[in-house]
């Protein structure tokens, strides 16, 4: 009797005591390793025994749950811990499709075999002890069922528990992340010898972990063959929202003509949020993940750099041999190892896994340990990323680059191509040939103003994308303008005026090829950014020009026009009267032109040098690729927002005034006599409207507590620093309606 429950508590059953499961099926047939765990206890005494007393039968029927819970346990480890999914791989097709179909509902996991080989350290001390109570039976003359209880007595504690456990797990298929956090809930209770039971499974859990945070942090490579990591590969997502193999496929052969640590970077990796722990912040995976992404790129530079630093280095053996004196022979191709080892050297890598492999050795989780090590781990990836895009790649360089020509700040060189292409702008761009058309004064503009020794300008390109704007000529303008003066019905002007349609010349936009590693901070939004920014400052410019130009050109007209007729006293008193009909416009473009010149002053210095010598300064303190990242977001942020270019208020009224300077220069050259007088005096009016408008704005109120209203200050301060401005937004432009008073003064 008492043999057979020491044989129940290692989960055999017999005659006396029996499985209820068993017995309902096939008494001859055992139960199944593949069956599912039980919920609720099936060991019980068989029920013809007569000779046990009623407080022995309760006794005995609580020792053999003991028992019960052992064999599930151990049922469960054993599933855990079955490696057939590997042998699968080697197999038949026909066990190989026999095994993919009980994977199906079993999914391997590497966390479940590594809880489950805790468990086995849990069960051998139980079987040890059952043991050493076997050997206390039979040492005694009078067995009793007290030494069993005895013996046994914590595991009263723990088994319950940890049946609830695998039994949990197994329902709810919890795997991975998610089952680290399971143990981590549950080892906070109040019994000592469970809450060391459950730290010595979540230890074994964590070890996995570890190993896989070695593999990324250390080498680049996602282990996770069965996704159960928080780090996750794009098509992995991508397949869960229902991409098909074949599209994930495609998209990957569509990305492989780009270098793949850049395509990694920016789109191949994710945090698996149903697989982090709760108890590992969301900064710290964060962390991980651009740790782990960061040695990626780091073992695995692209073809080119490697080309390109082959070349210097050779140069650089070539100068050392000749200044030693020495010839040196010259080395096959550089092995892409050692160039990864160069940008990721050896002692770092091997310092990154001594910090994982120190935290392996403890028996508990000590989280602020752990995000200590991550966050010097990604440190020193984060600086050896800055080493090879700052001072590798030259980003400075290609940073001033980029102010050069998408900041304007080579003027001499946009100058001469807004000069070039100026007779190709008065007409509508052609859609099939307007960027060829404006390859030839950008060539030639380059030619007149870059030098051979600027290595950045090859890299900049010009394009003229689709129109997905209404594309119009200042003469259409000009048109509506007319129709306005002779009365006709203004309501297709107004609706026309109320969505301003940018002149079709104003999409010119600028492309810049950039390398890797540049790849990984210079992104394609970034870059549109940039656009943006050119694409505003260009038409500024060209604003500017027109009005200079306009005047020039009026001003020869006039000085040919005085010089052939000043001996003739009837056409000299036509000249005089003519000067004295457009003085009013002069006054006009005067006030255009001011206010574009300080606008365009106000970006250059105010908004673009102050900014760009504050990006320089983080660049110089910074050594961290991270904060250089936020630094230069934070530099494009503040030229777009403290150029109001995402204040729509504000850039709506500035791109109406340059487009209403442009239409006025425009009907200046092409005047004659006093035939365009009704569209000067209309455009004057919409630009008295406009400027009063953003006077209006610069000076509002309720502005006053926003983070722009010291922007806008500075900006009315060069407006506004005389009073001028103020006085003629409130009025003084219209002295172009007194015109017809002017002219017979005159002649009076």
């Amino acid at each position: 009797m008492l043999h057979e429950l020491l044989l129940a508590l290692l989960g055999y059953t017999g005659d006396l005591i029996i499985d209820e499961r068993e017995h309902q099926n096939s008494p001859a047939t055992p139960l199944s390793g593949d069956a599912p765990i039980s919920e609720e206890c099936s060991f019980k005494l068989a029920p013809d025994i007569s000779f046990i007393e009623p407080s022995e039968r309760d006794l005995i029927e609580k020792i053999i749950t003991l028992g019960f819970y052992y064999r599930e346990i151990d049922r469960f480890a054993s599933k855990s811990r079955n490696l057939s999914w590997i042998r699968s791989a080697n197999a038949s097709p026909l066990e190989r499709a026999a095994e993919l179909s009980k994977s199906k509902t079993e999914r391997p996991s590497v966390y479940r075999r590594a809880i489950a080989n805790g468990i086995v350290e849990i069960l051998s001390v139980y079987r040890s002890a059952v043991l050493l109570i076997e050997q206390k039976l039979l040492s005694e003359t009078m067995p009793i069922l007290a030494t069993v209880t005895q013996g046994l007595n914590k595991f009263f504690v723990l088994f319950p528990p940890l049946y609830e456990l695998v039994l949990e797990i197994e329902r709810d298929d919890i795997r991975g992340g998610q089952l680290l956090n399971l143990l981590h809930k549950r080892c906070h209770c109040g019994m000592p010898e469970l809450q060391a039971c459950i730290q010595r499974l979540l230890w074994h859990g964590h070890q996995v972990m570890y190993n896989q945070l070695a593999s990324w942090m250390v080498y680049g490579i996602l282990q996770d063959q069965h996704g159960e990591f928080f780090i996750r590969r794009q098509e992995d997502r991508d397949t869960e929202h229902g991409s098909s193999h074949s599209d994930v496929s495609e998209k990957l052969a569509r990305l492989s003509t780009d270098y793949t640590s850049v395509t990694d970077w920016h789109l191949g990796f994710h945090i698996f949020l149903d697989m982090l722990p709760e108890y590992i912040h969301m900064r710290i995976a964060e962390s991980i993940l651009f740790a782990g992404k960061a040695v990626r790129v780091l073992r695995n530079p692209s073809s080119a750099f490697r080309f390109q630093d082959q070349l210097i280095t050779r140069s650089s053996q070539k100068i050392q041999g000749f200044t030693g004196r020495f010839s040196i022979q010259k080395e096959p191709l550089l092995d892409m190892k050692l160039i990864g080892e160069e940008l990721l050297p050896q002692s770092d890598a091997d310092k990154i896994e001594a910090m994982l492999q120190g935290l392996k050795e403890p028996s508990e989780f000590h989280k602020r340990s752990f995000e200590c090590a991550v966050d010097s781990i990604r440190a020193i990836a984060a600086s050896h990323l800055w080493q090879l895009v700052v001072v590798r790649a030259n980003l400075n360089g290609h940073l001033k680059a980029l102010k050069d020509y998408f900041l304007l700040e080579k003027g001499d060189f946009f100058q001469c191509f807004l000069e070039e292409s100026r007779q190709l702008m008065r007409l509508p761009p052609r859609q099939s040939t307007a960027e060829a058309d404006l390859m030839v004064p950008f060539q030639l503009a380059a030619i007149k103003t870059i030098s051979e020794e600027d290595k950045y300008f090859s890299r900049v390109s010009l394009r003229m994308p689709s129109f997905g704007i209404t594309v119009k000529s200042p003469h259409v303008d000009l048109l509506k303008a007319k129709a306005y003066a002779d009365g006709t019905s203004g309501a297709a002007l107004s609706s026309g005026n109320s969505d301003i349609s940018l002149d079709g010349w104003d999409g010119i936009a600028l492309e810049y090829s950039v390398d890797w590693p540049l790849q990984l901070f210079f992104t394609q939004e970034v870059l549109s950014k940039y656009c943006k920014v050119f694409q505003y400052l260009l038409r500024l410019k060209r604003t500017q020009m027109e009005l200079e130009k306009s005047w020039a050109s009026v001003m020869h007209q006039d000085h040919t026009y005085f010089a052939k007729h000043r001996n003739d006293r009837i056409n000299y008193s036509k000249s005089q009267q003519r000067r004295q009909t457009c003085r009013p416009m002069w006054r006009v473009r005067e006030h255009m032109a001011f206010l574009i010149r300080n606008l365009q002053f106000y970006i250059q210095v105010d908004v673009i040098e102050t900014q760009w010598n504050i990006l320089q300064a983080h660049i110089q303190e910074s050594h961290d690729f991270t904060e250089l990242v936020g630094f230069h977001q934070e530099y494009l942020s503040a030229l777009i927002s403290q150029s109001f270019l995402d204040l729509g208020s504000v850039s709506r009224i500035l791109d109406g005034i340059m487009k209403l300077c442009i239409q006025f220069c425009w009907a200046i050259e092409n005047q004659e006599s006093s035939e365009n007088t009704p569209e000067l005096e209309h455009i004057t009016e919409e630009f008295n409207k406009k400027s009063n408008s953003l006077y209006t704005i610069l000076r509002s109120t309720r502005l006053a507590g926003s983070q722009r209203a010291p922007f806008l200050r500075r900006f009315l301060l060069r407006l506004n620093f005389n009073s001028f401005f103020e006085m003629t937004a409130r009025g003084v432009l219209n002295v172009v309606r007194q015109r017809p008073a002017i002219t017979v003064l005159n002649q009076q």
